[in-house]
């Protein structure tokens, strides 16, 4: 899938990849998709919630072990 942005936290816990993504999606427009790189495996939990929390699209998960990879579109876009 191809992302517009990618935030990269491999080797941190919950709830590190999902900070990180929320200080990213800040900065992209709405539309953009951003990737989220995670070896934590509550990722696959923790970013479809903070979509809905937050109104953006989570898209999907690609898995390739030991890196789970998150893709979600920004639905706000910069403010």
């Amino acid at each position: 899938m191809k992302a517009e942005a990618t935030v990269d936290a491999r080797g941190t816990l919950c709830p590190v990849p999902i900070i990180r993504a929320a200080e990213r999606m800040r900065s992209l427009e709405a539309g953009d998709v951003l990737e989220v790189l995670a070896t934590d495996v509550a990722v696959l939990e923790d970013l479809p919630a903070w979509c809905a929390a937050t109104g953006h699209e989570f898209l999907d998960f690609e898995v390739e072990l030991p890196v789970y990879r998150g893709y979600a579109r920004c639905r706000r876009g910069r403010k």
